[in-house]
């Protein structure tokens, strides 16, 4: 008899059109800036000024995890033992912890959690597997400073949510400690961009479109690994024996296949699945929390999440 879809949810939009306008706006100007052959540098900076936000309050601890930088985000009233690993997204190239202070700080403070922000390398300068390589030693340095795995939850957006699965898909194969859970937001899961959304939602996602992620993969993964390789793409292992998961996702995403085939196949494999796709939102729509009640809505929903497999009282 098969098995049920995983636990789905589809949320309903509250945000106006005009709000989404706006935020599309706003990145569209910033990568209209980058037409023209701009540099890594450039690029990176620019993507650091478009998210850089102190609005919600948090200590910020840069830290070295046996060679990988990374910061603690500690919002009010954490609790200490605790803790979700936050890999950021930006197409394995660009993307920092201060493009994503804001969505750290709101994981830690709707989660009762710590953060560990992971800023691992980027490419082209250090291409696959470098990043997983830094995923898995800020991991293995967590345990070393006495958290307990089940204490620990992976979440990441985009090219992050990727690394985060591919990393606990790596610690599973090892036969090693496995985290209590994993979330994802807009989860980038097959880069060779093979799923059916790239054409159905071409019109709807005003920015990603196929060229452009093959391009992205292309760059991470240079010209001799397969993007069909299951430590590329976590859509093509094995998915048997993964944490819990929480899934979100954008309704207008040209990757939303990439997540909803994903949670199918793990909720097949046996995992426990949440999969939540948010009414006319865009890719990694949490990152506009002042803009749209959705992404309010959505972290509240990852904190609940987070608080629960991690034992966090409310």
């Amino acid at each position: 008899m098969p098995k049920p879809s995983p636990h789905h949810h589809v949320r309903a939009a509250a945000a106006s059109p005009a709000a989404i306008d706006r935020v599309v706006d706003r990145l569209r100007t910033v990568y209209r800036g980058w037409s023209r052959g701009a540099s890594n540098v450039r690029m990176r900076q620019d993507w650091d000024a478009l998210f850089w936000s102190e609005a919600v309050p948090a200590t910020v601890e840069p830290v070295v995890a046996n060679g990988v930088r990374a910061a603690w985000i500690d919002a009010p009233d954490r609790v200490a033992g605790k803790v979700a690993i936050y890999f950021h997204g930006g197409g394995f190239r660009l993307g920092s912890l201060r493009s994503h202070r804001d969505l750290m700080a709101r994981i830690s403070a709707t989660g009762g959690c710590r953060v560990l922000g992971v800023d691992y390398r980027l490419a082209p300068e250090h291409r696959f597997p470098a990043a997983l390589d830094d995923a898995m030693t800020a991991y293995d340095w967590l345990l070393e400073q006495g958290f307990a795995a089940h204490d620990v939850a992976l979440i990441g957006d985009s090219a992050g949510a990727c690394l985060a699965l591919a990393m606990a898909l790596a610690l599973r194969d090892a036969g090693r400690p496995m985290p209590a859970a994993i979330v994802t937001m807009s989860a980038w899961t097959d880069l060779s961009a093979s799923r059916g959304s790239y054409e159905t939602h071409a019109t709807l996602d005003p920015i990603h479109q196929r060229p452009m992620i093959l391009a992205v993969a292309k760059n991470y993964l240079g010209p001799d690994v397969d993007p069909h390789t299951p430590r590329v793409s976590p859509l093509f292992a094995d998915l048997h024996g993964l944490p819990s998961l929480l899934m979100q996702v954008g309704e207008r995403e040209t990757v939303l296949d990439d997540t909803r085939d994903f949670a199918r196949k793990a909720e097949r494999a046996g995992v426990a699945v949440t999969l939540e796709v948010w009414e006319g939102m865009i890719h990694v729509f949490q990152q506009f929390p002042e803009d749209l009640p959705e992404a309010q809505r959505a972290l509240a929903s990852a904190g609940r999440f987070l608080r629960r497999v991690l034992g966090v009282e409310a």
